[in-house]
């Protein structure tokens, strides 16, 4: 018996040895690592552990069309802030599938876009907390040139706890079908013309388990897109229309949810112009009607504000998607000023302009009997925006390289912020802030490079939490090694005792795919954004390690 188990033991690894010899593995790890000290002068609190760990290894495997893969997920415990829905070590990610020229087949977890997201997004953001991901079948179908269909059918994924996944309450059925014109009239292409255009449908089933209201089970999503461009000029649209979604989100009305985006832009050498324009209108949509936050999301709210990089502008006073409700526009101009001119100068000079600005939508309740048992308690009209602001930003950046060693970034940002509806802080009503910011690059040789920042930012009347600055520099011996450290002060605060200072250093080293990186500091309470979803993280003072690999 024993020979018999061991010759099959020896037969299954050489098979497999086979088919691993045969096929391409591929794939990436991750790990970030937290010690963290108790600061009273910020309020930050030393955990019970005083480690904290998330770490990750995705593994991928392909054969001629078959493909499997898995994710092994480790949270020992969550790092500060994370979502506390992440706990445990196990395998958080899992699929086999098969895929030709025809058909892309996925069964087990997956993500997924149907055109801007609008109406489904299945996707992953690890330093959000985000991953939404299916638990189910993806169908993929390329039955003629140009054209593609895209099916899901499944659960999202809500928690992992105790290192096993746990899923939505709700079943999330969708289809998706693309069409590029391009591909069925090759004269449009001779003609310097592209047409794309696309439709889908989604929709979810929840059990109706409320005592107070009757909810409808299932619950449908629909709409299209258009893309048109001509040379240089390009227009796109999408439109969208949810059903009667009553939900913790929306106060458990009745109303219907729309939403429209429209982009439209021109780009030649050297000059570059995208005007952009949302109306958003109870289109929050997930797969469990009492989530909140940033919990089971079938439908993602693009944002219409630029994505800022430098620390104030980023940190200070982010500004967050509405999915209740929303109009909002954007102009992004980009323009080099050609070399050789007195403003060009030898290089050029790049000149970045962008203004952002979004609104209240106008509700309409005259008419509407709010004793109406049908509980539609307003109408509305897309793009049709009532005087509440929101959010809105200015902001211009004007780059130029002066030498062969020298190069200098200017930029300033005027941003007004709604406290009242973003509650970033504890101020009421709009704070608005001027924030300048210079940039300053030293090439020493080939190698070693030195870069610095100063920022500033000031609030009208003093506002908030007044004034502050930051400082950054940055040494780099490149392909290998990057130094630097960062102070961010709130030295203007109305009230002494929390005029704070954030002093925080970095160290790394790059191993081709391998990336090592050490810090150690002071990080202020806040959210933290990553294109218009948001999440809190807590202040803290402490040690951080973050190790990344690529095979």
């Amino acid at each position: 018996m024993k020979t018999l188990q061991l010759l099959i033991a020896v037969f299954c690894s050489t098979i497999v040895g086979n088919l691993i010899a045969q096929g391409s593995i591929s794939g990436n790890m991750e790990t970030n690592y937290q010690y963290l000290l108790s600061d009273e002068k910020i309020n930050a609190i030393q955990p019970d552990e005083k480690s904290l760990l998330n770490s990750y290894i995705n593994v991928n495997y392909r054969m001629a069309g078959f493909k499997a893969g898995v994710r092994l997920e480790a949270y020992l415990p969550r790092t500060l802030g994370y979502p506390d829905r992440f706990d445990g070590a196990g395998l958080g990610y899992r699929y086999v599938g098969y895929e030709n020229d025809l058909i892309d087949v996925t069964v087990g977890n997956f993500y997924e876009q149907f055109g801007s997201g609008l109406i489904f997004r299945s996707y992953e953001d690890r330093a959000l907390g985000v991953d939404n991901m299916m638990n189910g079948i993806s169908l993929n179908l390329r039955p003629y040139k140009g054209v593609t269909i895209k099916t899901v059918y499944g659960r999202q994924r809500f928690s992992f706890t105790n290192g096993k996944n746990q899923y939505s309450p709700g079943i999330v059925r969708g289809a998706d079908l693309e069409v590029n014109f391009n591909q069925w009239f090759p004269g449009l292409s001779d003609n310097n013309i592209r047409i794309t255009g696309g439709g889908s449908l989604v929709s979810k089933y929840q059990e109706d388990n409320n005592s107070q209201f009757i909810l409808p089970e299932n619950t449908g999503a629909y709409g299209g897109r258009l893309e048109l461009a001509y040379k240089k000029f390009f227009i796109n649209g999408e439109y969208i229309i949810k059903e009667q979604d009553p939900s913790q989100d929306n106060g458990y009305i009745y109303n219907y949810g729309k939403g429209m985006i429209v982009n439209a832009g021109y780009s030649q050498k050297g000059l570059g112009i995208v005007l952009s324009a949302k109306s958003i209108d109870n289109m929050s949509f997930r797969s469990d009607r009492n989530a909140a936050l940033q919990d089971l999301t079938i439908g993602f709210i693009p944002p219409l504000t630029k994505t800022h990089t430098y620390n104030l502008a980023a940190t200070l006073y982010p500004y967050a998607s509405q999915p209740n409700g929303e109009v909002a526009f954007q102009a992004d101009v980009i323009y080099k000023i050609k070399r050789g001119t007195a403003l060009g100068g030898k290089y050029g000079t790049d000149v970045s302009l962008n203004f952002s600005t979004a609104y209240e939508p106008l509700k309409r309740t005259s008419g509407i009997d709010p004793m109406d048992s049908s509980r539609v308690t307003y109408e509305s009209t897309l793009f049709d925006k009532s005087d509440l602001l929101y959010w809105q930003d200015i902001n211009v950046s004007i780059k130029r390289k002066l030498n062969r060693k020298w190069t200098v970034e200017g930029s300033y940002y005027n941003i007004s912020m709604n406290n009242d509806v973003l509650k970033l802080t504890s101020e009421q009503g709009i704070i608005q802030s001027h924030i300048g910011v210079l940039d300053v690059e030293y090439k020493i040789n080939r190698k070693h490079t030195v870069r610095a920042e100063l920022q500033g930012l000031w609030t009208v009347d003093n506002k908030d939490r007044g004034a502050w600055a930051t400082a950054l520099i940055e040494y780099t011996i490149s392909p290998d090694w990057f130094f630097s450290a960062i102070l961010q002060s709130n030295y203007g605060n109305p009230v002494k005792e929390d005029r704070i200072n954030y002093p925080m250093i970095f160290v790394g080293k790059i191993w081709g795919a391998t990336r090592l990186q050490v810090g150690y500091g002071r990080q202020k309470e806040g959210l933290f954004c990553v294109g218009g979803i948001c999440r809190f993280v807590p202040a803290s003072n402490g040690l951080s390690v973050t190790f990344t690999h690529s095979f």
